[in-house]
């Protein structure tokens, strides 16, 4: 995958007087696109538009590269964060009037500041980064090897394919994909996933399957879409062995809540 998923999840573009940028907007850009955010006005569009007055009415803009990311703050006195939700507290500070700051991290939040309670936040998905094999050192870029899907292990993404797969991994059999609200109960206790949310499970799913995973195209139905995205997600991960038993260990213990124990100490 090259390119990037920018997404503003509900209610976190701010306010701007009484009006609230209340709905969700997910861009997609391919390498050389540029999505440009700020409060915008009739003389100055964006693509995504925040809606607090403390944010200019052109703020910053994102520039999608073929393996990265790049951020230039317009500000000519705010300093943005990008923060890696992912890491231990890792984040850039993107001063005011930088242009073309690259962010390597693959999954990001870009925080601005406001006059309010809490500031405005969205997030970045990045281009898929690459991986050479294991044994592709030395010898030139040319005969080196990358891999065909590159899944960071550490992410919370996988944590929510580790969970699609997890009955069929532990019973070998046909049964349902897990929904949404299984995966946040299945994962709540986990230390990163306190705080995950069903929409968040949702963005990590798209993400999987339109960009990590690269499956197909769209269904009439937006039950059966979904449903049958997750069956695709599942069934290519234990094909291609992307997702193993091994993995399993990433979740967090199963309790006998909602039936889910099946094996007891001896």
């Amino acid at each position: 995958m090259s390119g990037v998923v920018v997404h503003l999840p509900r209610d976190c573009g701010g306010v701007d007087g009484d009006e609230r940028c209340a709905d969700a907007v997910t861009l997609r850009l391919g390498p050389g696109e540029v999505a440009r955010f700020g409060r915008g006005s009739s003389r100055t569009p964006v693509e995504l538009r925040l809606a607090d007055a403390a944010i200019s009415r052109l703020a910053g803009e994102i520039r999608a590269a073929d393996d990265h990311w790049q951020l230039t703050n317009y500000s000519s006195t705010h300093s943005y964060l990008v923060e890696n939700p992912e890491g231990a507290g890792e984040y850039l500070r993107v001063p005011p009037r930088r242009a073309g700051a690259p962010v390597p991290f693959e999954f990001a939040r870009v925080v601005l500041p406001t006059r309010g309670e809490r500031p405005v936040t969205f997030q970045v998905f990045a281009p898929d980064h690459v991986y050479l094999d294991t044994g592709a050192v030395g010898g030139p870029w040319g005969s080196r090897t990358v891999t065909a899907y590159s899944l960071d292990e550490t992410a919370t993404y996988f944590l929510v394919l580790v969970a699609l797969c997890e009955p069929r991994l532990r019973d070998q059999s046909r049964v349902t994909v897990p929904t949404t609200p299984r995966i946040v109960d299945r994962l709540r206790t986990h230390t990163a996933c306190t705080t995950l949310t069903a929409r968040a499970v949702s963005s990590h799913i798209d993400y999987l399957a339109e960009q990590k995973l690269r499956i197909g195209g769209p269904e009439p139905d937006k039950g059966d879409r979904r449903n049958g995205k997750r069956e695709e997600i599942v069934g290519l991960a234990l094909r291609f062995g992307l997702v193993r038993e091994e993995h399993l260990a990433l979740l967090p213990p199963l309790t006998r809540a909602g039936g889910r124990e099946r094996n007891t100490a001896r």
